[in-house]
């Protein structure tokens, strides 16, 4: 096990840093080299398989990231922007491979993030399931297929604890549809309906957000014309899937040369 690529996961504390942790520790390929946690969290200092209610694991939960990364070769982040952005500059000092799955990322994050991508391999995706990104392709066909008289429209929901809206899968499959069509997202985005809107512009790419419950996460792509309509949908059911995904794009990152990626690179789909 020892010389297997070590992982550090931050907000372990969290629903899906638990996840991640779990499933770095039952992995052959990866082995768990630390957690952390915001300065102050009362888990910093204990046994994170206590913290998770299980038997002790001798790994202690840290505030201290640039001591984990350090003997680390990867990092798995599902935190917030501001954290993450701040995870990509010690990673790329460590030259750590960074899979970042946080979304809401502004440009002005995603542009430091691509700084840091300068110096160590950052993977970064809106959603991490094989299904999701088979998906963001099969949009990106079918919208440069299709002219502006198909109208697209993009619907996705979440658990009632979401924070961001759009998704950043969502925008993930905006972005396809409008690299199919070969213009910008931003030029063609529609996200605020509310009273008389009036009718729809033509080639628009209209978002909308639902959030309800326990929902993992459901995306739907609709390609509506007079008369027909193509709907594409993809349901999770189980968030491992995105854990095994991040799993997948840490061990894939370890002989990369430094560089931004995402995880159609990861999955050979490019």
């Amino acid at each position: 096990m020892t010389d297997l690529p070590g992982v550090v996961i931050t907000g372990v504390s969290g629903r899906m840093g638990q996840m991640l942790a779990r499933e770095v520790l039952a992995s052959d390929k990866l082995k768990l080299a630390g957690g952390l946690e915001r300065a102050g969290h009362d888990w910093i200092g204990r046994d994170l398989g206590e913290c998770m209610g299980g038997a002790a694991n001798g790994i202690m939960v840290s505030d201290d990231p640039l001591e984990a990364f350090a003997r680390a070769q990867a990092v798995i982040d599902f935190t917030a922007p501001a954290a993450t952005v701040a995870f990509a500059e010690l990673a790329a000092q460590a030259r750590a491979v960074h899979v970042i799955g946080t979304t809401g990322l502004s440009e002005d994050d995603l542009a430091k993030i691509k700084k840091a991508a300068h110096h160590a391999v950052v993977v970064r995706a809106g959603n991490m399931s094989l299904g999701v990104n088979l998906l963001t392709r099969v949009t990106r066909q079918v919208a440069a297929a299709l002219d502006a008289d198909w109208d697209i429209e993009i619907v996705e929901t979440h658990h009632n604890q979401k924070v961001d809206a759009p998704s950043g899968t969502a925008l993930m499959l905006g972005e396809a549809a409008a690299e199919g069509r070969g213009v910008a997202l931003d030029d063609v985005s529609d996200r605020g309906r509310d009273g008389i809107t009036g009718a729809r512009k033509r080639g628009d790419i209209g978002f909308h957000a639902i959030r309800g419950g326990d929902v993992v996460g459901e995306h739907e792509v609709i390609f509506a014309s007079p008369g027909e309509r193509i709907v594409i949908k993809h349901i999770a059911s189980d968030r491992a899937l995105f854990a095994r995904g991040a799993l997948k794009a840490a061990l894939w990152g370890q002989d990369k040369e430094p560089g931004e990626y995402d995880m159609l690179d990861v999955l050979g789909l490019t």
